[in-house]
Order: structure tokens, then C-alpha cells, then sequence
């Protein structure tokens, strides 16, 4: 399967990515960019976007990307530092870029945005396997 058209039928098989609206807005080999709106339903007790929110759309990213190689990728360690506070409303957009493949490990940095303001930064490391995605 061409490595671009992974993250698509990731998604189609991703029901929780699916409820939080992420839509694909970019993707290529080592690179993807998804985007989702916060909704009232994604708010924590202080009115305020859950961490999880900003937290998951960057990890959809990563995974996205880290899969475009063509083998099976799964993530093995990840962190996130909130930057900043997010309302109902707002557009987040995360870009993940592969920073470093080896044959069995790959290093991603996401950042997401709202509008150009830096909101998250969040840091993976994928493990690669040896199965293939197939069509």
C-alpha cells in the first residue's frame, strides 16, 4: 500500500479518532497534518479544553505518519508539554514529521497549533515492525 494513503484507512478504522472529528488535512511520507474543533463535550470542570484532547489529536498524528513507511508502527514512548489553554471552538492543527528512522525505531516531534500560535508540543518515539500494510 502507498505510504501516503495509510493514515486514510488508519482513520477509517479509528473509531476514537473518528468521535473527536480529526480529519486528515495533509499527508505524505514521514510527514501528516491532521485538524479537529473543540467541542463542548471535550471540556475539563474548569470550561477549558481536557489535555487528553490536544494530547490525542497530536498522538493521531504521530501515528499517522510514523505508519506512511509502510510497515506496522507503534508508539513506545510519548510526552506533551500544554502550552496553552484551549476553549470551545478552537481549530487545532497537529503536523507530525518523522525527525529520525532507523529500522526499528522512528522520532517524531508534533506541534499543534491554533491559528499560528504554538498551543502543544508533543514528543514520540515509534516502534517499527516487520508487518506490512497491505491494501
Amino acid at each position: 500500500m502507498k505510504g501516503e494513503l495509510i493514515p486514510y484507512k488508519m482513520l477509517r478504522q479509528d473509531a476514537f479518532s473518528q468521535w473527536l472529528g480529526i480529519e486528515i488535512l495533509e499527508c505524505e511520507v514521514g510527514r501528516c497534518k491532521v485538524a479537529l474543533t473543540i467541542r463542548k463535550d471535550m471540556l475539563n470542570s474548569m470550561n477549558k479544553a481536557h489535555g487528553g484532547i490536544s494530547y490525542s489529536l497530536a498522538d493521531t498524528a504521530f501515528g499517522f505518519a510514523a505508519n506512511t513507511h509502510g510497515k506496522y508502527a507503534v508508539s513506545i514512548e510519548t510526552s506533551i508539554n500544554h502550552i496553552e489553554a484551549l476553549e470551545e471552538g478552537d481549530y487545532l492543527v497537529a503536523e507530525s514529521v518523522i525527525e529520525k528512522v532507523n529500522n526499528k525505531l522512528g522520532f517524531n516531534v508534533i506541534e499543534v497549533k491554533r491559528d499560528d500560535q504554538l498551543v502543544a508540543l508533543f514528543k514520540g518515539v515509534v516502534y517499527r515492525t516487520q508487518k506490512d500494510w497491505e491494501d
